[in-house]
């Protein structure tokens, strides 16, 4: 039988459903796991153990009586720590910040009106943007996790949960899960809620998540999606196919940056492309129209405005206690007139226009998800810029396990699918993910 510490979401949620697993088991499995490896990796910036068997107990009696709540029921996550979630704080790694939340962020209280456990908060850089966060890469604790949902990506990797929240703005869960060995998942701007999240850069932030298959992806998207009164820019598109029916697509393959990629990722792009060839998809070479030459400098105009709006007043007042990149990016984005940002939200609107005809007849994008493996030492996160392009975009794309490096560190690949095409994206994944092999727990991460 598969260790609990081993199993997905979706696997776990259904044998509690049929009486085989209690949620009170699962969520000792999971303590446990924590407790043997986080003095190692350290995932967690708050853990509430008696809240947690208490939920489970609760779920457990409820299930014992047929009564199952939602498809979650009894399924330990964790949050990123800019998630509100009522009786926890919320610091979002800041050595100055400490909130606590009245309420559930949208997504948290979705997830926990669909039986979800909420065990947790996960670290995260500070105010998720590039100053690292305490989290070690289950795989190598020398290397970095990745940001800024390290915490995130760290615990889904050491087999401490089957499943987390992260946010993304540039490469903030894309990144982290190719480097913590995970499935990754932003979904288009817009597809979840971000009310009760703390803003990194308000055009650009997703709400995104961290499991360990592409069905599980599906599970969490399918709880959490839709409309929002706290959140205007939640949109009310409908969400399709909540079963996933996994089959082969037209693959469109492209390095994006190669002067950016080292050999081992790109050994990998091309090693999954014929993979996928020979099990039957159809794969063709990208060309990307000159317009995405601009992305990264949009972007980071963007970014940087919009970083320094944020956190004017927290400067204003705290600002030797912020972390240096951050505050150095505050500082540079409020030199940055108006006319520039405008400019490059243009910009944006062009280079998004210009992409959007490479998927037409319902083709993805296969492409990097990191420059390379994590890179060793704990002083960077890595590079976001091959996530950057779909945040600025807004399309939905997901990261899949693609085999190892020499030193046994994951490498991973994207596919990135046209706005609102969350449906076509996963099963395309789901079939992906049966090729290459599914993402697996670093069973000794100490």
């Amino acid at each position: 039988m598969t260790a609990l510490h081993r199993l997905t979401a979706t696997d776990a949620a259904r044998r509690i459903a049929s009486g085989e697993l209690s949620p009170r088991s699962l969520v000792d499995a999971c303590l446990d796991r924590i407790h043997a490896h986080e003095p190692v990796v350290h995932a967690w910036a708050y853990l509430d153990t008696d809240g947690a068997r208490e939920q489970a107990l609760t779920l457990g009696d409820e299930a014992a009586r047929g009564h199952i709540r939602g498809p979650l029921h009894g399924i330990p996550i964790g949050v990123k720590d800019i998630f509100h979630v009522a009786g926890m704080p919320t610091r979002a790694g800041s050595r100055w910040f400490s909130e606590a939340p009245a309420a559930d962020a949208t997504s948290v209280a979705r997830l926990r009106a669909a039986g979800a456990i909420i065990i947790g908060k996960t670290h995260t850089t500070e105010f998720a943007l590039m100053d690292p966060s305490p989290a070690r890469n289950p795989w190598n604790p020398a290397h970095t996790p990745g940001g800024s949902s390290s915490g995130s990506a760290a615990a889904v990797g050491a087999g401490m949960v089957p499943a987390a929240l992260g946010s993304q703005t540039a490469g903030s869960v894309l990144r982290p899960a190719a480097f913590c060995g995970v499935v990754g998942h932003k979904p288009t701007w817009g597809r979840i809620s971000r009310a009760g999240v703390l803003p990194l850069a308000w055009s650009l932030d997703h709400v995104g998540t961290l499991t360990r298959s592409v069905e599980d992806v599906a599970l969490l998207l399918s709880v959490m999606a839709g409309p929002d009164p706290r959140d205007p820019t939640a949109a009310a598109v409908a969400l399709s196919a909540s079963r996933l029916q996994a089959g082969p697509a037209r693959l469109l393959v492209c390095e994006v940056y190669p002067e950016r990629l080292e050999e081992s990722a790109r050994g990998a792009l091309h090693s999954a492309a014929a993979q996928l060839r020979d099990a039957g998809a159809a794969v063709e070479p990208l060309q990307l129209p000159p317009e995405v030459n601009a992305i990264l400098d949009a972007q980071q105009v963007i970014m940087s405005s919009e970083i320094a709006a944020v956190h004017a007043d927290g400067l204003r007042l705290h600002a030797e206690q912020y972390g240096p990149r951050l505050r150095a990016t505050a500082e540079s984005g409020a030199l940055i007139p108006a006319s520039l940002y405008l400019r490059a939200q243009q910009m944006r609107a062009a280079i998004r226009a210009a992409v959007l005809p490479s998927f037409a007849g319902g083709a993805l994008f296969l492409v990097p998800s990191a420059a390379g493996p994590a890179p060793e030492g704990l002083e960077s996160t890595g590079d976001p810029s091959f996530n950057t392009p779909w945040s600025l975009l807004g399309f939905p794309a997901i990261s899949l396990l693609a085999g190892r490096d020499s030193n046994g560190l994951p490498l991973a690949v994207q596919l990135v699918a046209a706005p609102w095409q969350e449906a076509r994206l996963l099963q395309a994944a789901a079939w992906c993910e049966q090729v290459l092999g599914r993402a697996d727990v670093a069973e000794s991460p100490a």
